[in-house]
């Protein structure tokens, strides 16, 4: 653990925290922190900034509602630069979009970037805006019972290809699984945040119970 003292904040007696979404690895914004603001996030577990604007202090959702949860504040090999990894309420940008980086500049064709967030909010635009054509839009036109039905078709040929110990064909029906779950969680109401922090409960519970397990 670095202490606090040996952060290294420029001479207006600031550092550059780049927030980061802890579930979906998304760069939220670049703020800036002095060192009364970090003590403030760290004692509350909550996001609070030096506003070189309005040169004041001020914790990210009091007006807004839309706090950020700390997990955990990591510094660069300089000492001089933070990572925040939070949890967030809503929004992180003050115009409402999730995240501050939304105006690409550039991409390499040659890469592909993808993510299982990414791929939730895609399916999700397909139950929004429905384009003619589309499988997924097609799944939520037909409704819940057609997308239980298939959830429960992709289970089985994924224990079929596991039982038959074919590895290509049962990551090809995981992956087809995966699909039609997300399909279902966005028809359920569900978002990749309520799953993560149910697993993540479940992790606190598991170690809890390891450890009374070694004490006895």
């Amino acid at each position: 653990m670095v202490d606090i003292s040996k952060l290294k904040f420029d001479k207006d007696g600031l550092i550059p925290a780049i927030v980061v979404d802890a579930i979906t690895k998304k760069v939220l914004t670049l703020a800036y922190m002095n060192e009364q603001s970090l003590k403030i996030t760290m004692e509350k577990n909550l996001t609070c900034f030096y506003s070189r604007s309005r040169q004041e202090l001020w914790l990210k959702g009091e007006t807004s509602g839309n706090y950020q949860h700390v997990v955990s504040i990591t510094a660069d090999c300089d000492n001089d630069a933070l990572v925040v990894m939070v949890e967030k309420d809503g929004p992180a940008c003050h115009l409402g979009t999730d995240s501050c980086f939304n105006n690409r500049i550039y991409e390499n064709e040659e890469y592909k970037e993808f993510s299982l967030q990414a791929l939730f909010d895609l399916i999700k635009g397909r139950k929004i805006e429905k384009k003619e054509g589309s499988y997924t839009t097609y799944l939520f036109e037909k409704g819940l019972d057609k997308i239980l039905k298939k959830v429960g078709e992709e289970s089985t040929e994924v224990i079929i290809a596991a039982k038959a110990q074919d590895k290509k064909e049962t990551i090809y029906e995981i992956a087809d699984l995966a699909y039609h779950t997300l399909v279902l969680m966005i028809e359920a109401g569900i978002s990749l945040e309520d799953i993560h922090r149910e697993l993540s409960s479940r992790h606190v519970i598991d170690h809890k119970v390891k450890q009374e397990k070694m004490t006895k």
